[in-house]
């Protein structure tokens, strides 16, 4: 394995880190409204677990209302079912083929709770970056031993992927601002 690639797969596993870290944070229920709110609530679609998405229509009524337009009318009763028992804790109101969803306010310690988990996960994203630098700089380290490059090449590539980190780690921290702004926004 050269240098060129050992960056290049660090570079792409500090990609799918930022990546985990913002699908999860778009998990976290904020006061607004988010159709991706509901992604990971599955439903027993004749005999699967399909996500919600598959089986309804989600759209954003309000900055406060989802609603869900069920393609079989049959499935209204087991998506309303799927979105009370989900963890989430949201009381969808049923009307035939349609459902909303009203999202509560947030009360500010609850908000409070919100932002400590937006700066844990932040955090644990750090963390995965740091490890990954730690493994790269561990493989040039392999290939300098075996005498496959010199101190002058491991020197230039631990700066470089120093430097990686460092824009990661700088997105990782955009990222959990932001997170932390919506859900501070009442």
């Amino acid at each position: 394995m050269s240098l060129a690639d050992l960056r290049n797969s660090a570079e792409t596993r500090m990609k799918r880190s930022l990546e985990s870290l913002q699908l999860s944070l778009s998990k976290l229920r904020t006061g607004r409204a988010n159709a991706g709110l509901l992604d990971h609530v599955t439903v027993d679609y004749y005999g699967s677990q399909v996500p919600v998405g598959q089986v309804a229509n989600v759209t954003v009524l309000d900055a406060r209302t989802l609603s869900l337009q069920v393609w079989e009318k049959q499935m209204a009763p087991v998506v309303d079912k799927a979105i009370r028992e989900s963890d989430l804790g949201l009381n969808p109101i049923a009307m035939g083929e349609n459902i909303r969803v009203p999202l509560p306010a947030l009360t500010e310690e609850r908000r409070r709770d919100l932002t400590r988990i937006v700066r844990s996960e932040g955090e644990d994203a750090k963390v995965a970056v740091r490890n990954l630098r730690r493994e790269a700089n561990d493989g040039a380290k392999r290939l300098l031993k075996d005498k496959e490059i010199s101190e002058d090449d491991d020197r230039r590539f631990q700066d470089d992927i120093q430097k990686l980190t460092d824009k990661f780690v700088a997105e990782i921290d955009k990222v959990v601002a932001a997170k932390e702004d919506e859900v501070m926004t009442v």
